[in-house]
């Protein structure tokens, strides 16, 4: 069995920050990802996709994102800068290599690859992201319902849904984007549980991101005091506020049934549908994780600051609020990974 020193699972964002760092730490990481490139999750979002945040804010460690760093990048944009940064990684990267199963082997673990082969590795950083694992809410009535229901990581463009009656359930900012160019070919209404909340994009003429950090709110342990509110706020220049208040989406309170492909609002009225997207989110994708590494019944891992709870071997990165409000994002993968590289090279030098 092939012995490697720490094992990267999943080649996105927080995989290739993670494997940087531990180069940084000495350590010779091997990245693992399941697709035939590095680059995770990017590829596979929705045509339209664009960030909120500022190309200035979008770099990992060691490589600056290129172009104009004030402008918003696009989808395809993020998925060739990952791929340009494993190339330029010092690190070994192997794509199509899908981790099946992880579990403990003594001080080290050992990993099951779906064809078959098998690493002893001496430490792994679980960075599998979420998009392997979208959130699909029990819905009233949802599982009648003949119509189409997709996720949003299944959709795509809103072209085969032109002339259609669409429902977005979500009140995030992709629920919010999506909602809003299928309203441009179809009758599309957002069904949220709160009125959207929205945060100005550039308030007094600066890009959101930069007074973030600025304050210090983007970084552990200040942001941590911000996880707690009813939902985050969608990020806009104007555009999605007025959609809704043009009533292009309308929203409304969630669905209370759904039969055949007819919904039954809250207010008791029906109509026709011919599609739900559920732009719900996602939650961590750890299903290769076994034994007392598998995270408990909320599906979150027992981790401090990114370091397992269950074995101090075994680290993530880009957990959602694993150390600060952009733990998950561009922005934060690289500090994060700086610190469970950090501790994870103790751990080792230890042993």
């Amino acid at each position: 069995m092939e012995q490697v020193d720490v094992a990267v699972i999943g080649g996105g964002q927080s995989g290739l920050a993670a494997a940087h760092a531990l180069r940084g730490r000495g350590r010779r990481p091997v990245l693992l990802e399941a697709s035939g490139r590095a680059g995770g999750s990017w590829p596979h979002y929705y045509d339209s996709l664009t960030l909120f945040s500022p190309a200035r804010f979008c770099s990992l460690p060691g490589m600056p994102f290129p172009g104009d760093p004030d402008r918003y990048p696009h989808r395809d944009e993020v998925a060739e800068y990952l791929a340009a940064y494993a190339a330029r990684l010092d690190a070994e990267v192997r794509t199509g290599s899908r981790v099946a199963g992880v579990r403990e082997d003594g001080p080290g673990f050992v990993l099951e690859l779906a064809d078959g082969a098998r690493l002893a590795a001496r430490a792994v950083v679980a960075a599998t992201g979420t998009f392997g694992r979208p959130y699909r809410p029990a819905l009233p009535g949802l599982g009648g319902f003949t119509g189409a229901v997709v996720h949003s990581s299944e959709y795509r463009n809103p072209a085969p849904y032109e002339g259609r009656r669409v429902v977005v359930v979500g009140a995030g900012n992709s629920a919010v984007q999506i909602a809003a160019e299928l309203a441009e070919v179809a009758h599309a209404t957002l069904a949220t549980r709160r009125p959207v909340r929205f945060a100005p994009q550039r308030p007094l003429g600066r890009d959101l991101h930069v007074w973030l950090t600025r304050s210090g709110i983007d970084r552990a342990p200040v942001g941590r005091l911000l996880r707690t509110p009813p939902s985050q706020p969608v990020i806009d220049d104007g555009r999605y506020r007025g959609a809704l208040l043009r009533g292009a989406p309308d929203r409304r309170p969630p669905f209370a049934g759904a039969e055949g492909r007819e919904i039954t609002w809250a207010d008791g009225t029906t109509e026709a549908v011919d599609a739900i997207v559920l732009a719900t989110g996602y939650r961590p994708d750890l299903s290769c994780l076994t034994g007392r590494l598998a995270p408990g019944g909320t599906g979150r891992p027992s981790h401090r600051g990114g370091v397992s709870t269950a074995h101090p071997g075994l680290a993530f990165v880009g957990l959602d609020w694993q150390r600060s409000l952009s733990s998950n994002a561009l922005r934060g993968v690289g500090r994060d990974a700086a610190h469970i590289a950090r501790r994870l090279a103790a751990h080792l030098a230890a042993r």
